[in-house]
């Protein structure tokens, strides 16, 4: 007989048992093992928890919720306990406060995600049939102990279609900026699909990163090194400390990233001679790159569009990436090539009346959305007509 199991961490669950369900598809299709989503594998996640990224003292703690049958098991989801609304990057700040002006207790809430992971990918990991027994269960949970909401972010529009209205579940559509790769055979086919403007532009940025005279490696799997994650250390810990005030990850997370999972990872990084002085980070799907940091120790002109972005097309176009998802914000990607692209999540809220108000605002956002991903999708650097110049 089926059972849901709300385990203490990852490790109550092996890593074959939870690829099995979180990716199947490795190993298959010719492609060496690459998993559509690295997010959601067992190695990124215990990667985190064994690094201390998550687990006591950072506000995620691992508590897996998995549906076995006679010790098998057959799907489960990534559900951490959170005191914070920090690393989620669909944020729920203002929910949080206003439920506590009115005498409430936001947190601890429960959370469905891969954390600090602004990625769309799958969130209820396993067979469809059982996405809506595993929200029942995690709604439940919330409920008995009295929490406020349970939220799963970035999960895919199909999961959320799916989901949305379960025993009150909320579908929230926000937005990130994606580049689409139409078959192109080379940078200059990409740059030969913008008009005059754009192109020139992007030209002139890539000659003036590249006249810095520093030399630009894209590296992957055995090319990567110890020494070079010393260095995009100090990277990770700038870029950290501007925009979070405290970076997510430990040192130590880079270490396990290097040890399981450095061939699903590109590190470009910027040297100065034998110096690296910047770097941008990114993770293989099995048909989209991930772009998730970037950092240096000088400033260069034009540089972070260099490492973050067109290095990122090259690669994309040279191994026939699908498309590449920059992680969150930046509207300055949409003059670059990165199209405007809706993002989902479900939220349950325990409060009947809070739920009733978060509802209408997401109806309201959800218009505003729509209309900003029409006009900002008008503005795109695509040519649009074909005999432009």
């Amino acid at each position: 007989m089926a059972e849901i199991i709300l385990h203490e961490s990852l490790t109550a669950i092996s890593a074959a048992e939870w690829d099995a369900v979180a990716a199947p598809e490795q190993g298959t299709d010719g492609h060496a093992g690459r998993p559509i989503d690295p997010f959601t594998t067992y190695r990124f996640l215990a990667a985190l928890e064994q690094s201390g990224s998550t687990g006591t003292g950072t506000g995620w703690t691992a508590r897996p919720l998995g549906l076995h049958d006679k010790g098998h098991l057959l799907a489960v989801v990534p559900l951490y306990v959170k005191s914070h609304s920090q690393g989620e990057y669909i944020f729920d700040h203002g929910w949080a406060q206003g439920y506590e002006r009115a005498g409430g207790r936001y947190y601890p809430k429960l959370q469905i995600a891969s954390p600090f992971t602004p990625a769309t990918g799958r969130r209820f990991l396993g067979p469809p049939e059982y996405r809506a027994p595993l929200l029942e269960a995690a709604i439940a949970i919330t409920a008995q102990n009295r929490l406020s909401s349970l939220h799963a972010t970035f999960c895919t529009e199909d999961e959320a279609m799916a989901l949305s209205g379960l025993d009150g579940t909320l579908h929230r559509v926000t937005q990130q900026f994606h580049w689409s790769n139409a078959d192109y055979t080379s940078f200059d086919d990409f740059l030969g699909q913008l008009s005059s403007r754009k192109r020139k532009m992007i030209r002139k940025e890539r000659e003036t990163a590249r006249a810095s005279g520093l030399a630009i490696r894209a590296l992957t799997g055995e090319a990567i090194e110890p020494a070079h994650w010393d260095a995009f250390w100090q990277f990770y810990q700038d870029t950290g400390a501007r925009k979070w005030g405290t970076p997510y990850l430990t040192r130590a997370a880079f270490d396990r990233f290097h040890d399981t999972m450095r061939n699903d990872m590109l590190l470009v990084i910027a040297f100065d001679g034998d110096r690296p002085v910047a770097g941008a980070l990114n993770f293989i799907g099995r048909d989209t790159l991930f772009g998730r940091y970037w950092g240096c120790v000088e400033d260069h002109p034009c540089l972070h569009f260099e490492l973050c972005y067109y290095q990122a097309m090259d690669w994309a176009i040279e191994h026939r990436m699908a498309r590449i998802e920059a992680g969150a914000q930046g509207e300055h990607k949409l003059a670059r090539g990165y199209l405007p692209t809706p993002v989902h999540s479900l939220h349950w809220i325990a409060d009947a009346g809070f739920r009733t108000a978060i509802e209408q605002y997401l109806q309201e956002e959800r218009r505003a959305v729509d209309e900003e991903i029409e006009v900002l999708t008008q503005y795109g650097p695509f040519r649009r007509v074909q005999s432009e110049d």
